[in-house]
């Protein structure tokens, strides 16, 4: 699940639907108007992206309604998609769809689904485009100070301001590895899977790992909580580190 957090309200449905677009890649608008045969639509969210030269188009209607969508709602998105040429549609309902909208659905480009249903589908595609290489790009220093090699500047630390290096070293190395899992590096070096949530599964009986990461990071179940806890938790261990050396001149 890329987040646990539900919206609250029917413009929070579009802005979050939005987001996980745009950090999938796609360029993305809101309540964007399209002039079609049958006159002005407007799209709750638009989003697009061109892969290798082709364009694909996603139209997202976000329901946060205290009842269930009927199928008259699916046969007017449907039309709507079929005249802007989209390659498909979403109808995004918190409160779930009437049984004949399933019916009215069925053998077309239109999906319906809840607020989880619809991170399912994006779940891969955002993790591989925005969570692994966000979290590389924000915790690298850290897994660069805690890797088994010394720093070629560790050796110009007086005594005292090295034990102190090893004291960070040995407090944030777990977490360092840990948080190198979910980066592209592992990708490049092997195929391998997305690590799963929440980590505490795999871990219940290690000891050095309980001590050594936070429980919340340990025990998020979804990966944007998950992202938050870990940034939390590694920039200032980066911090700590960099303000050492530059108190040294190192």
């Amino acid at each position: 699940m890329i987040t646990i957090e539900v919206p609250k309200t029917w413009q929070d449905l579009q802005k979050e639907t939005a987001r996980i677009l745009e950090e999938c890649g796609f360029t993305v608008e809101i309540e964007k108007k399209i002039q079609t045969v049958r006159g002005e639509v407007e799209i709750d969210v638009y989003a697009e992206e061109e892969v290798k030269g082709r364009k694909y188009t996603i139209l997202v209607e976000c329901k946060h309604w205290k009842s269930r969508v009927p199928q008259s709602v699916i046969h007017g998105f449907r039309t709507v998609v079929s005249d802007i040429g989209a390659n498909v549609g979403y109808i995004v309902s918190l409160t779930g769809f009437q049984s004949g909208s399933f019916s009215a659905s069925e053998m077309t480009n239109i999906e319906l689904t809840d607020w989880n249903e619809f991170q399912d589908a994006f779940e891969e595609s955002w993790y591989d485009e925005y969570l692994s290489p966000e979290i590389a790009k924000q915790l690298d220093p850290l897994m660069t100070y805690v890797e088994p090699l010394f720093p070629r500047w560790f050796g110009d630390l007086p005594e005292g301001e090295q034990d102190r290096y090893l004291a960070l070293k040995n407090q944030y190395e777990i977490f360092g590895w840990m948080i190198m899992g979910f980066t592209p590096y592992v990708k490049m070096l092997k195929e391998s899977e997305r690590p799963t949530l929440p980590i505490i599964e795999r871990v219940a009986e290690q000891r050095a790992v309980l001590d050594a990461i936070p429980r919340e990071i340990l025990e998020a179940s979804s990966y944007r909580e998950f992202y938050e806890c870990c940034l939390a938790h590694g920039l200032p261990a980066i911090q700590a580190f960099r303000e050492l050396k530059q108190r040294n001149n190192v």
